[in-house]
């Protein structure tokens, strides 16, 4: 019986090829789709799950109720970690400080010398940690062990790649590392690499007993100042069951213990509260040390998406094999004469669409595995994270071919199977669908599913558009100053005199319009918060300022526009101020002349400096946050950065690769016990919108394969329309038709259709859109050409497909229409 099935099947699949190939080349895409953004979503679900403790694991964050953002601190000040062991002894070995350190340079074998080897590390690479880390973090020691490899001053741990790429094969244990050519550190473990699943990435893991010696990026009693890469982590006692409980009631804890270890004018609006590790990931009102957040909402957006997508392939089989029905009403007649019952009929049919669906499957499986490493580029995949060829993966996609199956060939098994003998065989089941038991009207289904996907298809692309304005907002919004041309180079720690040196040797070269040694850019990852004192005042306002310690050519670097004042005159520590309008409206003055020579303190310092200047706001952070006000001064030991602005006559690419050439041998002079590395402040700037980058790109590429397989579909409607209308549009010939009114026959009803879906479309896609956009500060408004573009796009793209098989039938010569009825 199942081989009569099969071989059935085959011959009718056979026999209608064009209506197969449509079907199984709509169903591979959309199940290859389905199964990369599965990949995609199981890696982003997957983050910090690889550790044994991932659901009693928190990380301490600080929120101040007063923000005007929605944002969280991940960086707590350096005392709490004692506070804390002495507040909650029962968590003395459960509580953990990671004290992150970037853009540092390890050394091999400790002295500066041409045969030494030298590595620029970046972000999330080298971290101090203590034993206790290893408790609440699960690694796999190759060599050494978690309680005495780290606890002496001076040792390190490296991960099996770090350990590859600074001593080759050679064994690393007992060899030396110097960081920053500050401290040697001796090597005594090794671990393996962790998981691309993690937010806590570091594989240079430096003993905590060392920071002091080291130099911390704040003071060790200092509960005022925090430093976003030194965070706290803890792990509450009992089961996953009773964490909701636990955490509840360490949350409460910390208010106490907040209010115990800051001023009572910071602890009113201070809060600690924990954030699961497990949560981590997902939070993008936080950082974290992978620098790599996304949104659960839009891990579920990708899913649904790609549910849309296959019910859209699904649609097509519907209405092509129901628009089909009528050629094989006959077949059903006889086979239901001959004996077989409704059940056996069903059986028959959906045995076809497993059949397209099998091949599909097999199809998809070659697509995913071809699309992978772009699809992996596009998402941020790590290469070799994600891999289609897993139990797990290869189960989704044979559960995906049998749910197809069930979706697609049901109802038209429904349809076939449901026709009456008698009318079947006497050739009266008409093209609307009618004559058989299913009582429902196949053309109107037909015309409701073609709605339906197109009403997918033009939110893909209403959301398109839309983030294509936003992207183009991105790159086109003035920030308050320039980011064009301008080169940032990093300054390591300086002795002094050698600031002035490497300004020396850079003045005069051609290409170089102005330079400013600074902090960081205008707008930064990296930002300084701190307390102020304005005039009389005794204690600090409820809000803090973002100092931009910089030389007095700052402003003409970076373009900044002076509204009111001077700038600050040169100095190596603050002298005086230079604030933006924001601060200068917050503070409740309304013109910038009156806030001049007005006196504040910053950063807790007694002596008051006045203001000379306000300068036009500019964006310290990404266009997700407000303006915040901002105090520019000079502070020499706080300049990290060179910014060096190209003169418009640079003379093109050559030009830039000499430049970069005679800077890099000017610095490499200067420091020589350090590494190169510069960047462009643009590329820096694009590196603040890489996740919405990406969903754009993903938008962009299922919207072209929603749209791809959606026109599939209606072109072989139309195909079959076409030939099931020849009679009638050969009578219509031979009464004058024009192949202009033939054509707009078969497209007026389309367009309808269309439209139709747009007016549906339009609402859940402005809906869906205008909360993706709540999350900046700066955006667009969702216009009204928006929805009347896509709709445009929709119609295009349903006249282009309809139009080969409508045109095809109005040339038919007349006599052979009529003569071949």
């Amino acid at each position: 019986m199942l081989k009569s099935y099969f071989t059935t099947a085959l011959r009718a699949l056979k026999r209608n090829w064009s209506y197969s190939v449509i079907n199984v080349l709509g169903l591979t895409l959309s199940l290859a789709c389905c199964v990369l953004l599965f990949l995609a979503i199981r890696y982003e679900l997957s983050f910090d799950r690889h550790n044994a403790h991932a659901d009693q694991t928190y990380r301490i964050i600080s929120f101040n109720k007063k923000s005007n953002v929605d944002r969280r601190n991940a960086g707590l000040p350096l005392p709490a970690l004692a506070a804390l062991r002495n507040d909650f002894p029962n968590l003395k070995h459960q509580v953990t400080m990671v004290n992150r350190i970037t853009n540092v340079v390890v050394t091999v074998n400790g002295k500066a010398s041409q045969s030494t080897k030298k590595f620029q590390e970046g972000d999330g690479v080298l971290a101090f940690v203590e034993p206790e880390y290893f408790r609440l973090f699960d690694y796999t020691w190759k060599s050494g062990s978690p309680q005495t490899s780290i606890s002496n001053p001076n040792t390190v741990v490296l991960s099996e790649r770090m350990a590859q790429k600074y001593f080759g094969t050679s064994n690393p244990i007992g060899k030396k590392l110097r960081v920053e050519n500050k401290m040697d550190f001796v090597v005594t473990g090794v671990v393996k690499e962790l998981p691309a699943t993690t937010s806590i990435p570091f594989e240079v893991l430096l003993s905590f007993a060392s920071l002091k010696q080291f130099g911390s990026a704040t003071d060790w009693d200092d509960w005022q100042s925090t430093y976003g890469g030194a965070q706290i982590y803890l792990m509450l006692p009992g089961t996953a069951q009773d964490q909701k409980t636990a955490s509840a009631q360490m949350d409460q804890q910390l208010a106490t213990f907040v209010k115990k270890y800051h001023k009572p004018d910071d602890a009113k609006d201070l809060i600690y509260e924990l954030q699961p590790l497990t949560n981590i990931h997902f939070d993008t009102r936080t950082d974290n040390y992978a620098k790599r957040t996304v949104s659960k909402e839009m891990i579920w957006a990708m899913g649904l998406i790609g549910l849309f997508i296959l019910i859209t392939a699904c649609v097509n089989f519907i209405n092509l094999a129901t628009a089909q029905a009528i050629r094989r009403a006959k077949e059903v007649g006889v086979r239901k004469v001959m004996g077989s019952t409704r059940g056996q009929l069903v059986r028959q049919f959906l045995g076809e669409t497993g059949v397209l669906t099998g091949l599909a499957v097999i199809l998809s499986l070659i697509v995913a595995q071809l699309a992978l490493p772009y699809v992996g580029e596009l998402l941020n995949i790590k290469p070799g994270a994600a891999t289609l060829f897993d139990p797990t993966v290869l189960g989704f996609l044979l559960a995906m071919g049998l749910v197809t199956t069930a979706l697609a060939g049901f109802y038209p098994a429904l349809v076939l199977s449901g026709y009456q003998p008698i009318l079947a065989l006497k050739g009266k089941i008409r093209a609307s669908g009618q004559g058989g038991s299913s009582g429902i009207n196949q053309l109107t289904l037909r015309r409701g599913l073609i709605v339906g996907q197109f009403a997918i298809s033009q939110m893909l692309i209403i959301g398109t558009i839309i983030a294509y304005s936003q992207m183009k907002y991105f790159r086109s919004a003035d920030l308050g100053y320039s980011r064009d041309a301008v080169m940032t180079v990093l300054i390591p720690e300086k002795k002094p005199g050698q600031l002035e040196s490497l300004k020396a040797k850079l003045t005069g070269l051609p290409g170089i319009q102005s330079m400013s040694f600074a902090m960081t850019t205008p707008s930064s990852t990296s930002n300084w918060s701190t307390g102020f004192r304005f005039g009389n005042s005794e204690k600090e306002p409820d809000y803090g300022v973002l100092m931009r310690p910089a030389d007095t050519a700052y402003a003409h670097t970076y373009g900044l526009k002076l509204i009111a004042g001077r700038m600050y005159q040169p100095g190596d520590t603050m002298r005086e101020f230079v604030i933006n309008e924001a601060f200068m409206k917050r503070l409740g003055f309304q013109k910038p002349e009156q806030v001049i020579g007005k006196l504040m303190t910053v950063n807790g310092e007694v002596v008051k400096k006045p203001i000379v200047g306000v300068v036009k706001d500019f964006n310290a952070f990404s266009l997700h946050q407000q303006i915040e006000p901002s105090v520019l001064t000079s502070y020499r030991d706080q300049y990290r950065s060179l910014g060096i602005k190209l003169s418009p006559q640079q003379g093109g690419t050559e030009g830039i690769s000499l430049l970069l050439k005679e800077v890099e041998t000017a610095w490499n002079e200067t420091f020589p016990d350090f590494v190169f590395k510069y960047g462009f402040l643009d590329e820096t700037l694009a590196n603040f919108y890489k996740s919405e980058e990406r969903m754009y790109s993903l938008f962009q590429l299922l919207a072209g394969i929603a749209i791809f397989i959606g026109c599939l579909g209606l072109y072989g409607v139309v195909a079959f329309m076409a030939e099931s209308r020849t009679k009638e549009v050969g009578i219509r010939k031979a009464l004058g038709a024009t192949t202009a009114h033939i054509f707009g026959l078969f497209s007026l009803d389309f367009v309808r259709l269309v439209l139709i879906a747009l007016v549906i479309a339009s609402p859940i896609a402005w809906y869906v859109m205008t909360k993706w956009l709540a999350d900046f500060a700066y955006k667009i408004d969702i216009a009204w050409w928006m929805f009347a573009l896509a709709g445009l796009m929709a119609v295009g793209v349903a006249l282009l497909t309809v139009s080969f098989q409508s045109i095809k039938a109005a040339m038919m010569n007349p006599v052979k229409s009529l003569r071949s009825e």
